[in-house]
């Protein structure tokens, strides 16, 4: 369809805005018609409700039974007896487990500790298990009354309480307890701070791993985990003391990188301002340009990143690195003596300290074996060693299965736990490494503790030229590498370094069978798993049932928790709000008494979508007695209005929306050079004053009068920046105190992110502002950000949609898209590399003709 705008084309454009046109409705309260379907899904949350008011029941007649027995304590008790126990308000100077331990039989004791568990013998007998950190003491209760017992009876594991007593020998040593020589006969106990909902038991543990760490911070509270976390802490302190002693320097290094550190590893990328950057793999690249800048030895004990998806008992993606980097005078010999020490100095430490005894109980593990003089064995001699032992391998890095072999054979040979591994291969270390003399192998080490490698090092090449040339070799590029090779261009001393997983070594010492277990918070390929977003405002869930009399969410609320960029012109006055008994919602306008023009989904949760969509279609036939035209709605809508009830669907228009995340500001940089330039400074608002908002409102009134005259102007919503200012975020362009631009955006459902709501270039801003200003609001933000509808470039036909209707309405459609210059919207959008997604038109089959859509 060519040439003039045909009349027919012309009031089919206006009968589709006139909905959208600022007309003012009254609110209306209506009440839908409930159908079977309705029915079903109220008496499922009647169910819910009245399952929920039996439990609350139960809790109160517990409540109401336990505030009798109270009470009758309170009459029946002097006020002695009451003292003894109840909610903590003893102010008495405390003392550790560890101190109880140390003093003898009949002295009198004030201590705070957890309830390990208890043995409930009587009504008159009670004994505890009271835990502290790594001690802890059996507690006897019998010189008290009947409601103290019982009172305490009601205590949970691992509740924190205040105790006084007198020490007193057991009859029998107490094998449950670290001191098993001495029991509290227990005078007072208070509650300190009660523990509900326990993972699990903890005086028990579950053997499962995943299930330990499931209820972490409760394992953590085990003594063996406080025995294995202070020797983790003892390894840190010597590993700090003894580099000290020998002239070491600590420093900390950036851990966001402009590129990857080494080759074969996969990195981490984040954003970093529109640009991309890397978490690092190790200090390396640092630790050698402070080598450069003639600190001569440094240490650094910090966070490292390695995103190999390696499931096994020894890998983690975050783990503490024990960093060295020295220069040498003569050799690399230098660093693997420097290592040894430092790491034996370690040995002796732990393998001191009383907390062993803590963790055996759990993990059982032999003292650690080592030699005075280390053996420091070939890697052509190893391979050899394996060879012969009938294993196949080759000159290449080691197998964890031939790693944990050669220790074996190495610990039948040389009688150590503990050995160093030369002259690795080229082939098996990263570009930084220096050649030996010959060139197949390398000048550095591995050691390893127990059959498995705890330690990398060995020499770093100096020369700028032939580090360039070795990372041409293993075609790493110079790009984002400049800072890196500007340290030697400056000419380095020769140097070399180690480095050390933290993890790695307390599980090996410890024989702890999982490096997880060596971590606080232990992240691997499994942590952090995907989890359906919160909801903004839990409050206004639409699937929490809900009293008859409870008043509905605001929109707002759903808006934030639910909804897309549509549903935000929900808020203007010509939209009326439809609520459903879960306290869902659907903005509708209505359109010559004929028709119901709904935009967007319905807020609630998707699985309630048949339901809502239902109830609101019959409010509208049947009370309304309107025909329901739904617009701009998502295919989870599309799928229950096309194919459950049978409407036709098609799609012209989509939602245009851009990760931030991978964003990488398109934005000419010419264009932001210039807006520098002017003086132009782009900010966030973070809360709009009176004044901000006045010259605010001015640009926009200059802006709306220079827009008059220019064609038909198609808008969803109307101008206003300061409503729901809860779920705004504002940035503005200003140069001398005046508003050249102005970026609003709305908060949508989580899964959605954020909405350009609107992005206004006002007439005396230079050429690029906008441009820059909609960068500054991306680069804040993470995750998606939709632009709002945009049209498509063709009509697609969907469900119930086919043969000549499709064909007339696809030409149709393009002919007002081209005469009312749809599309020139978004071709502003795609400068921000937006992506379409699709949104559909729905009506039903009947009651509705060509012309009328």
């Amino acid at each position: 369809m060519s040439g003039p705008l045909p009349h027919e084309i012309t009031r089919v454009a206006r009968a589709i805005t006139a909905p959208f046109r600022s007309t003012k409705h009254d609110n209306e309260s209506e009440t839908p018609e409930k159908g079977k379907s309705a029915q079903r899904s109220e008496a499922k949350r009647q169910e819910k409700l009245e399952k929920s008011e039996h439990r609350q029941q139960e809790q109160e007649e517990l409540e109401q039974r336990r505030r009798q027995e109270d009470e009758q304590a309170e009459q029946e008790e002097d006020e002695e007896t009451k003292a003894r126990y109840g909610e903590n308000n003893h102010p008495h100077e405390l003392c550790s487990l560890g101190q109880v331990g140390t003093l003898s039989e009949g002295s009198e004791v004030n201590f705070r500790a957890r309830i390990f568990t208890q043995r409930r013998v009587s009504r008159s007998l009670n004994f505890l298990l009271f835990r502290h950190q790594t001690d802890s003491i059996q507690g006897v209760l019998s010189r008290a009354s009947p409601h103290m017992i019982r009172w305490v009876q009601r205590l949970h594991p691992e509740s924190l309480v205040h105790v006084t007593g007198t020490l007193q020998k057991p009859k029998d040593p107490v094998t449950s307890a670290t001191i098993s020589h001495l029991e509290v006969q227990v005078y007072s106990l208070h509650l300190v701070n009660p523990a509900n909902d326990l993972p699990f038991d903890n005086y028990e543990p579950p053997e499962a791993l995943r299930h330990r760490l499931s209820g972490r911070v409760m394992d953590l509270r085990h003594p063996a985990n406080q025995g294995i976390f202070r020797v983790r802490a003892m390894i840190v302190r010597k590993f700090r003391e003894a580099l000290e002693e020998k002239g070491f320097l600590e420093i900390q290094t950036p851990k966001l990188q402009p590129a990857a550190t080494e080759s074969g590893s996969e990195v981490f990328k984040v954003q970093y301002f529109g640009r991309t950057a890397f978490l690092a793999q190790s200090p390396q690249l640092a630790k050698q340009m402070v080598i450069s800048a003639d600190f001569k030895k440094v240490y650094e004990i910090g966070p490292v990143f390695r995103a190999e998806n390696s499931n096994t008992h020894r890998h983690l993606t975050e783990y503490t690195g024990l960093d060295v980097e020295m220069s040498l005078k003569e050799s690399y010999r230098e660093l693997i003596q420097t290592m040894d020490k430092v790491l034996k100095a370690i040995f002796a430490a732990v393998q001191s300290m009383p907390e062993l005894e803590n963790v055996r109980e759990r993990w059982p593990s032999k003292d650690l074996v080592w030699l005075d003089e280390t053996p420091v064995i070939p890697f052509s001699e190893g391979i050899q060693m394996l060879r012969d032992d009938g294993r196949e391998v080759e000159e290449e890095d080691l197998s964890t299965r031939d790693e944990i072999r050669l220790g074996e054979l190495v610990k039948e040979r040389y009688q150590t736990d503990y050995y160093i591994l030369d002259k690795f291969p080229a082939n098996a270390r990263p570009f930084y490494t220096h050649k030996a003399e010959d060139p197949k192998w390398t000048n550095s080490f591995d050691i390893f503790l127990r059959g498995q490698e705890i330690c990398t090092g060995g020499q770093r090449i100096h020369d700028a030229k032939e580090l360039r040339a070795s990372m041409a070799e293993s075609g790493i590029s110079e790009q984002g590498m400049e800072e890196y090779l500007a340290a030697f261009d400056l000419g380095p001393p020769p140097h070399g370094g180690a480095g050390l997983g933290l993890e790695r070594i307390v599980m090996l010492l410890l024989e702890l069978e999982d490096v997880r277990n060596a971590s606080l918070f232990p992240r691997d390929p499994k942590s952090l798993p995907a989890r359906p977003p919160s909801l903004p405002h839990p409050e206004a869930d639409t699937m929490i049932p809900r009293g008859s009399e409870e008043e509905y969410p605001p929109v707002e609320k759903l808006i934030a928790n639910y909804g897309d960029a549509t549903n935000t012109s929900w808020l203007d006055d010509r939209f009326e709000i439809w609520r459903h008994s879960s306290g869902a919602a659907v903005g509708f306008a209505k359109q010559n008494s004929k028709f119901a023009m709904i935009a967007g989904d319905p807020l609630c949760d998707t699985r309630q979508y048949k339901d809502v969509i239902s109830s609101f279609v019959k409010y509208v036939r049947k009370d309304l007695r309107l025909t329901p035209v739904w617009m701009l709605v998502s295919d989870e809508v599309q799928k229950v209005l096309g194919d459950k009830m049978g409407w036709r669907t098609l799609s012209c228009a989509e939602e245009q929306r851009v990760d931030t995340d991978q964003h990488h500001g398109t934005a000419n940089r010419r264009e932001a050079r210039r807006v520098e330039r002017e003086g132009v400074m782009t900010h966030e608002v973070i809360e709009p004053n009176e004044d901000f908002i006045r010259r605010a409102d001015e640009a926009i009134r200059e802006w709306q009068a220079s827009r008059q005259g220019k064609g038909k102007q198609i808008h969803l919503t109307e101008i206003k920046p300061w409503i729901d200012r809860e779920h705004r975020r504002y940035f503005a362009a200003e140069k001398e105190g005046k508003v050249l631009a102005l970026v609003v955006l709305a908060q949508l459902a989580p899964r959605h992110g954020w909405q350009v709501k609107w992005a206004l270039d006002f007439p005396s801003a230079p050429n690029g502002t906008i441009e820059v200003l909609v960068e500054t609001a991306l680069a804040a933000l993470s995750g998606p950000v939709t632009f709002g509808a945009g049209v498509s470039e063709r009509l697609t036909p969907g469900a119930q949609l086919s043969g000549v209707r499709a064909k007339f309405l696809a030409n149709t459609y393009e002919t007002i898209v081209k005469n009312l210059r749809l599309g020139n919207k978004a071709q502003f959008r795609e400068k921000f590399g937006v992506l379409g997604e699709g949104v559909y038109i729905c009506y039903p089959r009947h009651g509705l003709g060509v012309l009328d859509l």
